[in-house]
């Protein structure tokens, strides 16, 4: 998000976008500024989609500071890295697939150096700490007790207060005090994640026995029991809670496998910041005889083979890394279990999973689903609707706008309405993508300029979704089709479709060329 005051700009986090493939191609899209002109970027925490743009910033011209907590400075460190490596394998990947050998080649959308030149950016600041990020500007950050080193940022310029949410975490949260913040602001950009539901209010030990639970049912069917997972925070979370349960004797040490180089790296951050964690417990934590810590693909590999077994793999959403050869090997077992512990987003495949899809397509693949599929939704580490609209409450009076964000629509649409009518705002918007706004004191927001309807649609589940869905049931359709010929004659239909849509497509070209007076003969 940019800030400007006269001829000084910043920005709020530079963050991927993530979910559907239309969505994700967005990351390619030129930045609706000048990286070179920003003087300077304020990160409110680790996780990519707040993070993962700065390699791509930095390799198109930013030299300003990056200012950010401590322990995001540590957790950025390796997830940067790791991202820009992803980059560089998914580009040379596709560039090496024999289908698109005639196609032009495919870089990344940054590199390894890219990373390298954006770390070299960032400043360490403290909570509490006013600093000046650029002439006329002054910020400090707060607690949003979202995960380790995540902050909320509070700004002033130009006689105007305004404070940037980041990610809000709910109460309790295993390794974060609650989130804080200043009252008596101007504007207020608040996150809504979870803004149309409220989860049922969970304790740690309340949230252990169901997770002691579903590890039980799990081995007792005999086959695997694995966990798509965040790399960061949630990852710790659930090693806590099942180092809890094998250090107290509620269960017994089984293997625990964390196939995830970048969790691995974050959970040696944590320990590192383990001063500043809310709750550790007694005894050890993360580095228990029966967690195995895995490096390389070939122990990952491994584990294909392996029956009884407790694997935590990322990506959470499973739209990346090791977790999806996981499901390869594991979602067509009736003795597996997959156990959702995020947020799945619209458009992804952990989303198309846990809705209750019976066959999915994973790198090629057409999968059949016969796990059983299960979730535990109080790893959450978002706040929920009740959460945001307490801390909402807390910020009042807000004399201008509430801008609500980072939501899919429903969501923002539900706690923009409970917003309006429990809380003491008086102006509420729900900006699309791209809008612009003007900020004055004492007085709601002015829209300078509307957003952009092309990324607006992007949010959602997209076309490829819908391709997958209908390649992973075409063959069974066509057998039910008892009849050869019919078969034949459907195949020729759908061949039919596709070539009208091309012959429609052509001639709509044709006539956008033709000149005036060649329409009127026609």
């Amino acid at each position: 998000m940019e800030v400007a005051w006269g001829k000084h700009r910043i920005l709020i986090d530079c963050g991927m976008f993530q979910g559907s493939r239309s969505l994700e191609r967005c990351n390619h899209d030129p930045f609706d500024f000048r990286p070179e002109a920003i003087d300077a970027v304020i990160l409110t925490h680790a996780h990519i989609d707040h993070s993962g743009l700065l390699p791509r910033l930095a390799a198109e011209g930013l030299k300003a500071p990056i200012f950010t907590t401590s322990p995001t400075m540590d957790l950025i460190g390796y997830m940067l890295a790791d991202s820009a490596r992803l980059q560089e394998q998914d580009a040379a990947h596709r560039n090496n697939r024999k289908d698109r050998a005639d196609e032009p080649k495919v870089e990344p959308l940054y590199t390894m150096a890219d990373a390298e030149a954006a770390l070299a950016l960032v400043e360490p600041v403290e909570l509490g700490d006013w600093f000046e990020p650029a002439p006329g500007f002054r910020a400090r950050l707060w607690n949003a007790g979202h995960i380790l080193g995540s902050a909320s940022v509070e700004l002033e310029v130009g006689g105007v207060t305004t404070l940037f949410s980041g990610d809000l975490g709910p109460t309790p949260k295993t390794f974060q005090l609650a989130p804080d913040g200043p009252s008596d602001i101007d504007y207020v950009v608040c996150e809504s994640t979870y803004g149309d539901r409220d989860r049922e209010d969970v304790t740690i030990a309340e949230r252990q026995a169901l997770l002691e639970q579903e590890i039980r049912d799990a081995m007792s069917r005999g086959g695997n029991l694995v966990i798509p997972v965040f790399a960061v925070e949630r990852t710790q979370e659930l090693l806590f809670d099942i180092a809890s349960l094998m250090n107290s004797g509620r269960l017994p040490e089984r293997q625990v496998f964390i196939d995830s180089p970048l969790a691995t790296r974050a959970t040696s951050v944590f320990a590192k910041h383990d001063h500043e964690l809310a709750a550790m417990g007694e005894g050890e934590v993360f580095r228990l005889p029966a967690f195995h810590y895995v490096e390389n693909s070939l122990e990952s590999m491994r584990l294909n083979t392996t029956s009884g077994a407790i694997i935590l793999a990322a990506s959470g959403m499973c739209e990346g890394g090791r977790i999806r050869h996981h499901l390869v090997h594991n979602l067509a077992r009736q003795d597996s279990t997959i156990l959702f512990v995020g947020y799945q987003a619209v458009g992804t495949l952990g989303r198309i999973i846990r809705d209750g899809a019976e066959r999915v397509r994973i790198s090629g693949r057409d999968i059949a689903v016969r796990a059983r599929i299960r979730a535990i939704d109080s790893y959450s580490a978002h706040a929920d609707r009740s959460d945001l609209l307490a801390w909402i409450g807390k910020r009042t009076p807000i004399k201008g706008t509430l801008f609500l964000d980072h939501g899919e629509e429903p969501a923002i649409a539900a706690l923009k309405a409970a917003s309006e009518k429990l809380v003491a705002v008086a102006d509420v918007r729900a900006p699309a993508l791209g809008e612009r706004y003007s900020l004055v004191p004492n007085g709601p927001a002015k829209r300078l300029s509307t957003g952009d309807p092309v990324r607006q649609r992007c949010v959602s589940r997209d076309w490829q979704n819908d391709y997958a869905d209908f390649t992973v049931h075409l063959k069974r359709n066509l057998q039910r089709i008892s009849d050869e010929a019919a078969r034949r004659h459907a195949l020729e239909q759908m061949r039919k479709v596709l070539d009208d849509y091309d012959h429609f497509r052509e001639e709509r070209r044709h006539r956008a060329e033709e000149t005036p007076s060649q329409r009127r003969r026609r």
